[in-house]
């Protein structure tokens, strides 16, 4: 298991914009909740999945199964 950035600068750069603006939660939500926190409880748990493969909710992180 390998989690990585995204490779697309832009969205890295507007993420980590978003994230600066709401305190850590992930800025594509509406409620700051302690689970939407960067890294959310939604990506651990998929990272955590031995078959998962893809990006988190906003895109930011990348697991790959290597």
């Amino acid at each position: 298991m390998k989690i990585t950035l995204n490779t697309d600068e832009e969205i890295v750069k507007t993420i980590r914009e978003g994230l600066k603006r709401t305190g850590g939660y992930c800025p594509c939500r509406r409620e700051k909740k302690e689970e939407y926190r960067c890294m959310c409880e939604e990506f651990k748990a998929q990272a955590a999945d031995p078959g998962f493969e893809g990006y988190c909710h906003c895109m930011l992180y990348y697991k790959s199964k290597d």
